[in-house]
């Protein structure tokens, strides 16, 4: 049996545990009389056989449908859409240190600072958002600019 699982799939491992799935399949048959033993352990290992095949096939096609989802290829290899779990921690570090940044800043050059980078407002409508000249927008921007450079870092 074991040639002939090996001959079908050519991996030891595989054949190992087909033998060991074979075992398990003979074992169940306690009490039955079977007329051709040897033909019915070869279409045992068969039904086996079939049964790892079509497995694979499920595992394939799965895999493949999760990869097209979750996968972006470049000239046949993967490109991982995620980063890595070091640049993750590195990330949600320079976060913290970014967020504690902009808590230590004066509250007007915050509220400034937040509304032209996170509200997406130019300088001339945060400016008159807040009735401030355009130049005193600029000059917040740029101390806080320098004070989170000084901080975070590029």
């Amino acid at each position: 049996m074991r040639r002939f699982f090996s001959v079908r799939t050519g991996r030891r491992g595989e054949v190992e545990d087909l033998m060991q799935d074979l075992y398990l399949k003979v074992q169940r048959v306690e009490g039955e009389v079977i007329e051709n033993p040897s033909a019915y352990l070869y279409r045992l290992a068969s039904n086996l056989l079939l049964d790892q095949l079509r497995s694979q096939r499920r595992a394939e096609a799965r895999d493949a449908a999760w990869r097209r989802v979750s996968h972006t290829s470049l000239g046949g290899s993967d490109i991982a859409d995620t980063p890595d779990a070091e640049a993750a921690v590195c990330a949600r570090l320079r976060l913290k240190r970014l967020t504690e940044a902009l808590a230590d800043l004066p509250l007007k050059t915050r509220r400034v600072f937040w509304l032209h980078k996170f509200g997406e407002l130019t300088h001339a409508q945060t400016a008159e958002q807040l009735g401030i000249s355009r130049s005193a927008v600029e000059k917040h921007i740029s101390r806080a600019l320098k004070h989170l450079i000084a901080r975070v870092g590029r």
